[in-house]
Order: C-alpha cells, then structure tokens, then sequence
C-alpha cells in the first residue's frame, strides 16, 4: 500500500510525485551533488539487506529503506519504502556496475546512484527527483530471518482469530481478537485503519502501529478487535474507495463484539487512525453507535482544504520563499478548481496532465497523465468534496481527539480546531497534542528504543498512556 503525502485518502501510483512538485519550486538553489567516495571501482559486495538512509531536506528529514534481493538469477529485486509517506514496497530498477549502484523508482520518478564502501556497509550518492537533488547515504543492515517474524513470546493474554460478516457489502473480514488474562467483562475497542489497505496491524513498511497499540491496550485490561481491510490478507471483498463505505466495516466489528460474552457491551468503542478517526466518528453519528470514539489524526478540514495545506506544510519544511508558497498554492487551487469544474473525464485529465508540465518541466508525459487519471477519479472527486465535520452534530459519545505536532500528513492545529468546533455539542470531549509524534505516531526519533544497536520505531509511549487512562475512565462512568 502506497500513499503520499498530498492524496491521503487512497491514492497509490504518485507517492513521491506530488512531493516532487512540491519541492520543484524550493531546490534549484537548494540542490548539492554527493562528494565522490574514494575508491577504486571494484565489484560491488552482496547488497542483500536493508539499505537505510535520511533524506534530508531543510526543516527535516525522512527516513528511506531499499530493501535487496538476490535472485537465482544473479541479478537483485529491490523495493522501496518511505515510512512517513506511507510508501512501502514500491518497485525499483536495479543497475550495478562495478562499485556504483542505480536505483530507479519509475512510479515516483526518483533516482539514486551511489557508490559501495570497500566493506560493503555504506552506499553514499545523489538522490534525484523531478527539480530536486540531494547527497545520501545509506548504512547496510541485514535482512531479518525469515523465521524472526514467528518467534516472539506467548502474551499474558488469549489471541483469537476473528472472522466476521459485513452483510452490507457481503463481505467476510478476518482479523485477531485479544482478550485480557481474567474473567471479564472487559471495556473493548475496535481498531480502524489509515488510508489505504491495510493488513490487521495496520503495518506500514515494518512499523505496525496498530499491532503495537492492541498488545499495550490488551495487557492493560481492554479487549481489542483488529482486522485486514476488504481484499488484503484473509478478508474478503474490494477495497472501498470512499470514507462512508467503511463505516459498515466498523459497525460490522462492532456488532461481533457485542456477542461475545467476555466484553463488556456498555463500553465498546472504535479507535481510529487518520481517515480510520473519520470512519470512527462517521459510525458514531448512526444508529447503534460505539460508547466512546478515538481519534489519531483524523481530518477536520475538507479534502480540498487538505490537499492545499499539505503541500503549503511540504513547501515550509523545506525552507521555501513565502511567495513561492502562495503562487504553488495558487496553481494548486486553481487545478482543483479545474477537477471540480470540469464534469467531463477525458477533458479534466488533459487539461490537468498540461497543467502539471507546465509547473514543472521535468515531469514526462506519462508520469502526467498517470498522475492526472487518479486526479480525476471518482475516489479522488470524493476526497475533495468530503465534509469530516457535515455530520458531527450527531454525534453525541465521549471523543478524545489526539494528534501530533510533528505530523507533516495533517496539521494538529487546523484540523483538531474544526474538529473540536464540529463537536461543540457534545459535553463529552477532550481534544490533546502530543509534541514530537508524527502522523504514524511515532515519538521522536530520539526517543526510539534502540534494538540490536539500531534505534527502532516505536509507538508513542505518551499516547499509549493517553488512550489508556481516557478508556479506563470511560469505563468507570
């Protein structure tokens, strides 16, 4: 599952594309070449591992994983992922010769060409997008086995596979279902995804958030029921394209919990990450609504406003002019005026496809015209029209609403604001910002947990303990 950094909302071909407009208008005065590494040309080591390395812009950087390979061929399948832009196994073009390595995303239009050290433990080079060019270097780590995955400790609770129906949509959706070491009746949730299919754990590249929020929920007394969206792992279905087609998703789980005698039916509730917030909430204003709902960063503004202030945030992390920010916004607002204007497909795309090369000339035809199908697609139409705060007057649970202040994708201030405003009604919400943690919300890499000498991701400690408290005091009400 790919998404980028622009189109949340289910969108997968154009994960680095739309950041590449983005940072066309900051880098010809930005861009540095990589200084050569000394050494002789030689043929390159086994490159068969994990290849990680920061992309650094002004402002900030992401972390970049290409993940090696060797088949029996000799030759090596590469992938790429982008935790933070929720790009995961893109495919990559690999060309080696002698020491030096090209990595070519064609789907994102980005380049890499490095050199190996004589040891085999680093690749420093160029990483190259559309008007953007910068010095990386990635440290070489080595694959997991493949067994590592299947072995981990027996948990101090009672894992389930969970199979459920959506009649709605006559779909059977699978997933676990944990249950606190006890007798019970326990306070239980459901855990909704972000945007895109996900597996269960709501794995993105290696980081699983969802898997490491229902194991600390489980062992601290609350039921969780996780699932695989529609059409990934063992759930059946197609994937939904639209926000309102998940909530019977959500009602679905909902209504498995409530027969299951060990969870206590006056405190179910949904939890949900970014777009899985909107579904939550969405849920909450029909018949039958969850007790309480948690949101983690979930959108308050509209699609379009959203689409506009993800790349003004992109452009502002990256050190951009202020002018250069309001005349790209500008020529944004005025592409989605075009989307929402122009009824007839075909026209939308051209007209799009020529706007598109003409703000950055060094997009191809085929990359714009790629770009702007899924522009003028019915899903993105949708996203762009979608209202998150249209039907919140309904909603009448307790709400806590969570988000972070390093999150790039969704902007804390803006869109807990529309949210809480939405809400006004309801005498039951708490809205909280957590410093440091991004969209995926991860603490600061600083805080990281370091594992077999590498700092490894984790969930945000302080919004675990948050989560927690808000459920256990729900339940006592």
């Amino acid at each position: 599952m790919k998404t980028n950094t622009f189109f949340p909302f289910r969108f997968v071909s154009c994960a680095f594309f739309c950041l590449a407009l983005a940072v066309s208008a900051h880098a010809d005065s930005q861009a540095q070449t990589a200084a050569p590494v000394a050494a002789a040309a030689a043929d390159v080591p086994p490159l068969d591992g994990l290849w990680k390395g920061p992309l650094k812009v002004p402002g900030g950087q992401l972390e970049v994983i290409f993940r090696f390979v060797k088949l029996t061929g000799g030759e090596y399948f590469c992938t790429l992922d982008v935790p933070l832009q929720k790009v995961s196994r893109m495919n990559v073009k690999t060309e080696i010769k002698g020491d030096t390595v090209r990595l070519y995303a064609e789907e994102a239009a980005t380049r890499f060409v490095g050199r190996v050290s004589a040891d085999g433990k680093q690749m420093a080079g160029t990483w190259q997008s559309p008007g953007f060019k910068v010095p990386m270097t990635l440290t070489f780590s080595a694959l997991p086995a493949m067994n590592a995955k299947n072995v981990r400790l027996t948990p101090p609770y009672r894992e389930e596979e969970a199979t459920f129906s959506n009649l709605a949509v006559n779909a059977r959706l699978s997933g676990m279902l944990t249950i606190p070491a006890g007798p019970g009746p326990f306070p239980a949730v459901v855990l909704l995804s972000d945007s895109g299919p996900h597996d269960r754990d709501g794995t993105v590249g290696d980081f699983a958030p969802l898997g490491q929020l229902a194991d600390y929920l489980t062992r601290r007394g609350v039921a969780v029921l996780r699932f695989d969206d529609r059409g990934v792992g063992k759930s059946g279905g197609t994937p939904a394209v639209t926000t309102d087609d998940l909530v019977t998703d959500a009602q679905a789980g909902l209504n498995y919990l409530r027969t299951r005698p060990e969870i206590d039916l006056s405190h179910l509730g949904l939890v949900g990450h970014g777009e899985g917030g909107n579904v939550a909430l969405l849920a909450a204003a029909q018949p039958l609504p969850p007790a309480f709902v948690v949101t983690l960063a979930a959108y308050g503004l509209p699609g379009r406003d959203i689409v506009v202030q993800q790349q003004a945030t992109t452009l502002r992390t990256l050190g951009t002019e202020t002018a250069q920010i309001e005349a790209a916004t500008k020529r944004q607002q005025a592409m989605l005026e075009i989307i929402r204007q122009t009824t007839d497909n075909a026209q939308a795309q051209a007209i799009v496809a020529n706007m598109l090369k003409q703000n950055n000339a060094a997009i191809d035809n085929a990359t714009a015209q790629a770009s702007a199908a899924e522009m003028t697609s019915a899903r993105y139409r949708y996203f762009l029209a979608f209202n998150p705060v249209e039907k919140l007057p309904a909603v009448n649970c307790p709400v806590l609403l969570l988000n972070g202040t390093s999150d790039l994708t969704i902007n804390a201030d803006a869109n807990m604001t529309a949210l809480t405003k939405g809400l006004k009604n309801n005498k039951s919400v708490t809205a909280k910002k957590l410093v440091g943690v991004n969209h995926l919300f991860q603490p600061d890499p600083t805080k990281w947990p370091v594992i077999n000498g590498q700092p490894q991701p984790n969930f945000s400690p302080e919004a675990e303990d948050t989560i927690r408290e808000w459920i256990v005091a729900q339940s006592k009400k």
